[in-house]
């Protein structure tokens, strides 16, 4: 089955389950959505690997907890996801991602550099 990138409209019971191994420190309850406030995940066999919150302000668009599980990183997951995200708003002149919810500051500074973001203060920008 191919990797796909969605966009979370609902949950699924499924989708609660993974969310809560990609992202342990979040309740379901917490996770709202609606369309300034997405979430973003990459599926594969039915299961999500990777998710990321996205806030949309005017022509700016925030990006925070991009995480991706463990057994799946360093395989371009990520970085397609950042890709798909930015390609599904065009609307968005600026991109931003937050350092909340970063496991490791270095890892994702690599990360962000190698999609043409830059470091800044709490987090990394493209224009």
């Amino acid at each position: 089955m191919k990797l796909t990138i969605i966009r979370l409209t609902s949950f699924s019971e499924q989708d609660h389950i993974d969310l809560a191994k990609i992202w342990p420190e979040y309740s379901s309850a917490s996770l709202h959505i609606d369309d300034t406030h997405r979430i973003y995940a990459a599926r594969f066999n039915d299961r999500l690997l990777a998710a990321v919150r996205v806030t949309l302000r005017g022509t700016e668009g925030v990006l925070d907890s991009l995480r991706v599980r463990d057994v799946t990183r360093r395989r371009g997951v990520g970085q397609y996801l950042v890709e798909e995200v930015m390609r599904d708003n065009p609307a968005m002149t600026s991109w931003w991602i937050a350092d909340i919810g970063v496991e490791d500051r270095a890892v994702m500074a690599a990360f962000a550099q190698a999609l043409g973001f830059t470091a800044q203060q709490d987090g990394w920008e493209k224009r």
